[in-house]
C-alpha cells in the first residue's frame, strides 16, 4: 500500500539531494503511523548488487536490499556510512530519511532470469535491514523471496525484525528447493538498554518468539549476539542471562563478535555514551579512539569469558562463511580447552595494540 494522501513534491525540502545518482524517485512520502519519517519511494534500476574484489569481507557476494536507511535506528549500526553517498548524514537522516525500492520484486526477476545468472548465494540484511516497520505496509519481501525460490538461487536473510514471522510459509517453501539460511539478530537482553540504543526495533521478546516460530517450522535459525557492548553488555551473568534464553528459544546456533565502530558510525555512538553512559567515555575513547575494531586483547578476553558459556547452554557456535549471513553450525568444544564460566576475570586495560578482525561484518 502506498500513502497517496501523504505524498510530498519531489522537489520539498524533505527530497534527498543525492538520490538521482541512485535511481528515479516517484515520491516522498509522510505518514502519522511514522512520525517524522520520509520514505522516497524510488525505481530501482538494479536490484542484484555484487559486491567487488575490493571489500575485505564480502568479495564477490550478491546481496539485495530493498530499503536504504533503517527505522531501526541502531545507534551502533556499521551502515549508517552508506547514507552519505547521498548527501545525507550518518545520523538521524539514516534513521529518518528512508529509500523504499518499490520494484525491487520486478527487477529481481528479471535479472534472475538472465542466461547469465549462475545461482550464487543471495544475502538479504547485510546493509539494512529487510525487515523494518516499513515493510509491513510496502511488503515487499515476498516477492524477493518467490523470485530468488523460483529461480533456484539460495538466499539467507538476516534481520532484527519479527514481521519475519509473516513470510515464514514461504521462506519453508523456499527451503524445499533451494538451501536458506536465516538469522535473528538479538544484542542486548535488557529491555531499558535495548530501547536505549535500538529504539525502533522489535523488543528482544518478541525476537526471540520469532527464533521459536522459526524453529516451529522446521527451519534452522541462528541468532546473532552481537555487538557485545564492552562494559555494558559483556558481564558473565549477562552473557550467561543472553544465552540462556537464546538456548530457551531452539536457536540451532550463536554467533557473537565485539562492537566495531566505523567512521561515522562512532561520531554517533559517542554521542548517545555521552548522553546515556557518560562515566565509560573514558574507557571507549581507550578502546576505539584511534580504532575502528576492538583490540585483540578485548577480543581474546571476550572469546574466553563467552565459549565456556556457550558451552554451558549447549549452543553451537556459528561459524561465519564470509559475511554473507551463512552461518555454519561447529561444535563449541572444538579446540576451546577447559574453561570455566567464571574465567577472564576484569576487562584488559586497553592500549595501543593493533585492530582485530571482526567475526561477522
Amino acid at each position: 500500500m502506498r500513502w497517496t494522501a501523504q505524498a510530498l513534491e519531489a522537489e520539498s525540502a524533505t527530497a534527498l539531494p543525492g538520490l538521482a545518482r541512485l535511481s528515479n524517485l516517484v515520491r516522498s512520502v509522510q505518514t502519522p503511523e511514522f512520525a517524522g519519517i520520509t520514505f522516497h519511494e524510488v525505481l530501482a534500476k538494479s536490484a542484484l548488487n555484487h559486491v567487488s574484489a575490493a571489500s575485505r569481507m564480502m568479495a564477490g557476494a550478491y546481496t539485495v536490499n530493498p530499503y536504504r536507511g533503517c527505522t531501526h535506528a541502531c545507534v551502533y549500526c556499521f551502515a549508517r556510512p552508506t547514507h552519505e553517498y547521498l548527501e545525507l548524514d550518518a545520523g538521524r537522516d539514516f534513521d529518518q530519511q528512508i529509500v523504499v525500492k518499490v520494484n525491487v520484486g520486478e527487477v529481481l526477476r528479471r535479472e534472475l532470469a538472465r542466461p547469465s545468472w549462475q545461482r550464487p548465494p543471495v544475502a538479504l540484511g547485510t546493509n539494512t535491514d529487510p525487515y523494518q516497520r516499513a515493510e509491513g505496509r510496502y511488503a515487499l519481501m515476498p516477492s524477493v523471496l518467490g523470485a530468488l525460490a523460483e529461480s533456484g538461487t539460495p538466499f539467507s536473510v538476516l534481520t532484527k525484525g519479527s514481521l519475519l514471522r509473516r513470510d515464514l510459509d514461504l521462506v519453508a517453501a523456499a527451503a524445499q528447493t533451494v538451501p536458506v539460511s536465516l538469522a535473528l539478530s538479538i544484542a542486548v537482553y535488557d529491555d531499558e538498554l535495548q530501547q536505549s540504543i535500538e529504539p525502533g526495533t522489535p523488543s528482544t521478546a518478541a525476537r526471540l518468539a520469532t527464533v521459536r516460530a522459526v524453529r516451529e517450522k522446521g527451519l534452522d535459525c541462528q541468532v546473532f549476539l552481537m555487538p557485545v557492548l564492552p562494559l555494558l553488555t559483556d558481564g558473565v551473568d549477562q552473557l550467561d542471562h543472553a544465552l540462556g534464553r537464546i538456548a530457551d528459544a531452539g536457536a540451532s546456533s550463536v554467533v557473537y563478535s565485539a562492537l566495531h565502530l566505523k567512521p561515522g558510525v562512532k561520531q554517533w555512538f559517542f554521542a548517545w555514551l555521552g548522553r546515556e553512559h557518560p562515566e565509560l567515555l573514558p574507557a571507549y575513547s581507550k578502546l576505539y579512539g584511534a580504532r575502528t575494531y576492538a583490540p585483540k586483547e578485548y577480543t581474546d578476553w571476550l572469546a574466553e569469558r563467552i565459549r565456556p558459556l556457550i558451552r554451558k547452554h549447549r549452543l553451537h557456535r556459528g561459524r561465519p562463511v564470509g559475511v554473507t549471513g551463512h552461518v555454519l553450525p561447529e561444535a563449541v568444544d572444538q579446540g576451546l580447552g577447559p574453561l570455566t564460566p567464571g574465567s577472564g576475570g576484569s576487562p584488559p586495560s586497553f592500549g595501543p595494540v593493533a585492530d582485530a578482525q571482526p567475526l561477522l561484518f
